[in-house]
């Protein structure tokens, strides 16, 4: 009984995330439940062979592109401490991150944090919302990563803001998840309706790359990096429109944030002691990738959360990286009656109470 509601709460979710909030390309099917049951148990102290000293092993979820990039650092400053580990030279109990690393969260991140793989994950706004939902609590938002990343790019100079695309085709990515919600929601705060007075083609982020770039059409909507890494290959695309800039001049309440942390509320329960070194370490990775992007671009390339680092470098000050956590989180929530009002699954059907924030 318990692997069939298992089963069927994860083709649930995959149905609802086919696509990744402003970041992933393609849908995804929905996906079998895996046969490890949920830890019942906090994560123990383990002594590895190789090393001197315990460590206590922290398994994250990350999502290549804006919602994993501010995590480049964390992790290369954990590399080192588990170098340092083996060496026998650090002191105290490590915390050692085993990392998941994928494009798609249906299938790459929902599954095992349903099913106790991950203990964390890097996901967008909408995702964190719905999991809470689906799972009853089983998850908590720990903090805000990402504001907006999407981005209305023109080969030309007769767009400069939502009301400019009247009469248009507008070719964009990310249909059934956050950029199509927002796209709608901008556009008839600028009193268009989409369909009629804005035709838009929906296509995937890597679709959208080549045909912008190459200069086959001529407006598109992208998240960044793809949007950055179109603008380097071809110089005559320009950044018509920042969403961000639309969301705050169509009188929204609250920000517009597309990128969370979240854990298993069970882990977190469990593990509690542990929980505010991570959130500061993250913290400074998001500090670090923000001041001193030429280096953080370099990990992030290193890490595989964007492809080129030359990307990553021009993308970071796009990227929005922030860091928001406490009762500031619940500021997202005027951001979700936005989702909810457009479609109530983008977001589990309900926009998330109080004890979805993880305020200590």
């Amino acid at each position: 009984m318990k692997r069939n509601k298992t089963a069927a709460l994860l083709l649930s979710l995959a149905l609802t995330f086919g696509l990744l909030g402003g970041c992933a390309s393609t849908a995804a099917p929905g996906t079998a439940a895996p046969e490890t049951a949920p830890p019942e148990t906090a994560a123990p102290e383990t002594a590895a062979p190789e090393t001197a000293a315990p460590y206590v092993t922290v398994n994250l979820g990350l999502l290549k592109g804006p919602t994993g990039m501010g995590a480049a650092k964390l992790l290369a400053d954990n590399d080192a401490d588990f170098a340092q580990a083996e060496a026998g030279t650090y002191e105290g109990t490590l915390l050692r991150y085993e990392v998941t690393l994928g494009a798609d969260p249906a299938n790459d991140i929902v599954p095992k944090l349903i099913n106790g793989e991950l203990d964390l994950a890097a996901v967008p706004t909408n995702l964190a919302a719905s999991l809470y939902n689906k799972t009853q609590g089983g998850v908590k938002l720990l903090a805000l990563n990402t504001l907006g990343v999407l981005h209305i790019l023109e080969n030309g100079e007769s767009v400069h803001s939502m009301a400019d695309l009247a009469g248009k085709t507008l070719y964009a990515t990310g249909q059934g998840a956050n950029p199509e919600y927002v796209l709608h929601y901008l556009l008839e705060q600028n009193g268009l309706t989409p369909g009629r007075d804005v035709t838009i083609e929906w296509k995937t982020s890597d679709e959208l790359t080549t045909l912008m770039a190459s200069g086959e059409i001529e407006l598109c909507m992208l998240p960044v990096p793809a949007a950055t890494s179109v603008m380097l290959q071809n110089a005559d695309v320009r950044d018509a429109v920042d969403l961000n800039d639309a969301w705050a001049g169509s009188g929204a309440r609250g920000t517009f944030t597309m990128g969370c942390l979240v854990g298993r509320t069970e882990w977190l329960e469990e593990n509690s002691e542990l929980v505010s070194g991570i959130l500061a370490d993250y913290k400074a990775s998001i500090a670090y990738a923000n001041a001193e992007p030429e280096q953080a671009a370099a990990l992030m390339e290193q890490y595989e959360i964007v492809p080129k680092a030359a990307v990553a470098k021009a993308a970071i000050p796009q990227a929005n990286l922030v860091y928001v956590d406490g009762e500031d989180l619940m500021e997202v929530s005027s951001y979700y009656e936005v989702l909810f009002a457009a479609d109530p699954t983008s977001i589990g059907g309900a926009i998330p109470d109080d004890a979805f924030y993880y305020v200590p």
